[in-house]
């Protein structure tokens, strides 16, 4: 685990920048209906943003919460197009996507304190 750990830590911006990519074309797809899938829309969004948020707080780079204001920012900019592309943008989606910037902030620096990845 403790390897694992370590790779995200270091190649948490590619990562990142991934996860944002893969989060931003599935919310700005327009599409004639939402899938079927297990779970709740706003744990979806919940569990995204915590991922998204996770490999920057288990990294040594000094942005964090800058980094975090952006994806917020970013997110509430996703829920004001996507009216404009056959979506529906809401604003518990906003709050669910920012709780879960919230859970994976903590979580990543969580496991960088228990890894002893950095020094924070």
């Amino acid at each position: 685990m403790k390897v694992a750990i370590l790779l995200l830590s270091r190649y948490w911006h590619w990562l990142t920048a991934f996860i944002l990519s893969v989060i931003t074309l599935l919310s700005l797809t327009p599409l004639p209906s939402l899938p079927e899938v297990p779970g709740s829309d706003k744990a979806h969004h919940l569990v995204a943003y915590g991922a998204l948020m996770f490999p920057a707080f288990i990294s040594e780079q000094k942005f964090k919460f800058a980094l975090m204001l952006v994806f917020a920012l970013w997110s509430g900019g996703i829920e004001l197009i996507q009216p404009f592309v056959n979506r529906y943008g809401e604003w518990l989606d906003l709050a669910a996507n920012i709780c879960g910037l919230a859970i994976g902030a903590v979580l990543g620096w969580l496991f960088a304190k228990i890894y002893s990845i950095n020094a924070d």
